[in-house]
């Protein structure tokens, strides 16, 4: 079932305004108000032609028109360029639409240069539509796109972002990516990415091949992921082509840390929420300690267990299984043990406070901080279970420091 509808017509603004009291006015100069009704929400246009687009995005003037062709005529791809006649329920079809989707085609109407000069955020959405709908873009289309692929700088991060957000979580991730690679727009928008290629890994845990097949493989197993776990994907091994080198094997010492530094700047220089950019390198920073949880204190694992969103961590680790080695030991101890484990045995109620350590004569000092952390460990393994016996280990422990 589509999730919005958009209704295009010959009626003007005010026309629309009179016949729907209650609608929103969202396009003024575009000539674009939102009916509400019943609590759905209907985008309403009047057809239009389109002046220059002197900034590479809007255009600098419209006409309203009268006829669905012109209307047609100034869109982006002939898949687009469709409308259906309420009255008579016929397609109406100006360029060519219903033939390129019979073919799995997406192509601009008209000159595609002219398309991609009016609106550079077009090379973004013909890569977008080609993955999620499995199609391929049209030769000449995707000719220019390479052509102007480093216009895209003149659009604004925000829009990049939400098209890149978009192919990340709507279906066929890889595809997406590919399809950057291969029109150029990789290289100008995340050139971070684009360095994975090439960067061979040992075969011993990739059989698959270097950082960037990897990369691709995990995308391509992703099932409507969060934006968050998308971002860890894609971004989990960022950091090994900074820190390649071959020893004893070839080796990545440090790609964690350095990740979650180029992870960090790239999806700030994008303009993700701080929220999603911090959930984000919270994936990168944890992706390695799965091979560690069998041999993990029990005070360590339940810590690990019980990180926000572990479901996401979980998961980003089994993709990274699947997408190398097929190795799910680590995976299945981890996801067994969860499953076993109560919440109130992950997250018990904290035996001891800062304030009992003061009311205990204790002055305040950064010693509380470990202290109580080492309190809340032996609590976790429950070599501690009651106040006292926290108060005691407590008391053992600021005694032997003073």
């Amino acid at each position: 079932m589509p999730k919005d509808y958009d209704v295009a017509t010959d009626a003007v603004p005010d026309q629309l305004q009179a016949i729907f009291p209650g609608a929103r006015v969202v396009g003024a100069h575009f000539g674009v108000i939102l009916v509400v009704e019943d609590g759905c929400f209907v985008e309403v246009a009047t057809f239009r032609s389109d002046g220059v687009y002197s900034d590479g995005r809007h255009p600098d003037g419209v006409r309203f028109e009268t006829d669905p062709r012109k209307d047609a005529l100034r869109r982006d791809f002939t898949v687009n360029g469709l409308f259906l006649d309420p009255e008579t329920n016929d397609v109406l079809d100006f360029t060519g639409g219903r033939a390129d989707l019979a073919a799995g085609v997406i192509r601009t109407i008209g000159d595609p240069e002219l398309r991609f000069r009016e609106d550079h955020l077009r090379m973004l959405r013909a890569v977008r539509f080609a993955a999620v709908l499995g199609f391929e873009i049209e030769k000449t289309t995707f000719e220019a796109i390479r052509r102007y692929a480093a216009s895209i700088h003149k659009i604004s991060m925000e829009r990049v972002r939400d098209e890149i957000a978009r192919i990340l979580t709507q279906a066929n991730a890889r595809r997406g990516f590919e399809l950057l690679d291969a029109t150029g727009l990789l290289h100008e928008l995340l050139p971070e990415i684009e360095a994975l290629k090439g960067v061979e890994q040992p075969p011993q845990y990739h059989p698959e091949g270097d950082v960037w097949t990897h990369t691709l493989m995990m995308l391509d197993a992703l099932r409507e992921p969060s934006i968050e776990l998308a971002l860890g994907v894609l971004l989990h091994d960022v950091g090994k082509p900074a820190t390649f080198r071959i020893a004893d094997r070839i080796r990545f010492d440090g790609h964690v840390e350095k990740g979650v530094e180029m992870g960090r700047a790239m999806l700030s220089r994008l303009k993700f929420p701080v929220a999603v950019i911090e959930a984000a390198c919270a994936l990168i920073a944890n992706h390695m300690k799965f091979k560690d949880v069998p041999a993990m204190r029990e005070s360590t694992l339940k810590r690990f267990l019980r990180m926000p969103k572990f479901d996401e961590h979980l998961e980003l680790h089994r993709l990274d299984c699947l997408s190398s080695n097929g190795r799910f030991d680590s995976y299945n101890f981890a996801r067994e043990r969860l499953a076993e484990t109560p919440e109130e045995v992950l997250r018990p109620v904290r035996l001891l406070s800062g304030n009992d350590l003061i009311a205990a004569g204790f002055t305040p000092g950064p010693k509380f901080s470990e202290v109580l952390s080492a309190v809340e460990d032996a609590q976790l393994e429950e070599k501690v279970q009651s106040r006292e016996q926290a108060l005691a280990m407590a008391q053992r422990l600021l005694s032997d420091s003073a």
